[in-house]
C-alpha cells in the first residue's frame, strides 16, 4: 500500500488539507493505477514558524518534505527508475498545484523501500 508522510509547514497546510490529500492520491492513481484509490494513505504533518530547521537555522519558509513508503520490488524492477521518476513528478506536481510554485524547487521525496513480509495490516503480514 502507499503510503505518504507530507511535512510542511502549518500556514502551507490551513484550509488546504483535502485539497491535497485528493491532489496526492489522485497522483498515485494515476501511476498504480484505480485500485490504488482505497488503499492510499496521505498522512499531513504541520509544523508552526521557527519548528523547522535548515542549516542549523530556522527555516523562513521550507518547501514540503515528502516519505513514500512503497515496496522494494520495484527499486529492482526495470522500469522501477521510470515508476519512480513518474511518482515524483506527480506528487511534486500535485503538491505545488494547492500550495503554490514557490515550493516546487524545493519539495523532497523520499522513497522508502518496505520489503516483502515486513508490512501488515490488521495484525496480519501482507504477501507480495
Amino acid at each position: 500500500m502507499p503510503h505518504l508522510l507530507v511535512h510542511a509547514l502549518d500556514s502551507d497546510l490551513d484550509g488546504r488539507e483535502a485539497d491535497l490529500i485528493t491532489a496526492i492520491t489522485d497522483a498515485i492513481v494515476a501511476v498504480y493505477g484505480t485500485w490504488a484509490r482505497d488503499i492510499a494513505v496521505v498522512q499531513l504533518v504541520g509544523f508552526p514558524p521557527g519548528r523547522w530547521g535548515i542549516g542549523g537555522k530556522p527555516a523562513a519558509s521550507p518547501a514540503p518534505r515528502v516519505t513514500f513508503g512503497i515496496r522494494d520490488g520495484v527499486f529492482s524492477r526495470p522500469d522501477g527508475p521510470d515508476i519512480l521518476a513518474t511518482l515524483a513528478a506527480g506528487i511534486t506536481d500535485a503538491i505545488a498545484s494547492v500550495i503554490g510554485e514557490r515550493v516546487r524547487e524545493g519539495t523532497e521525496i523520499e522513497f522508502v523501500g518496505a520489503p516483502d513480509g515486513r508490512t501488515a495490516v490488521a495484525g496480519v503480514l501482507v504477501s507480495p
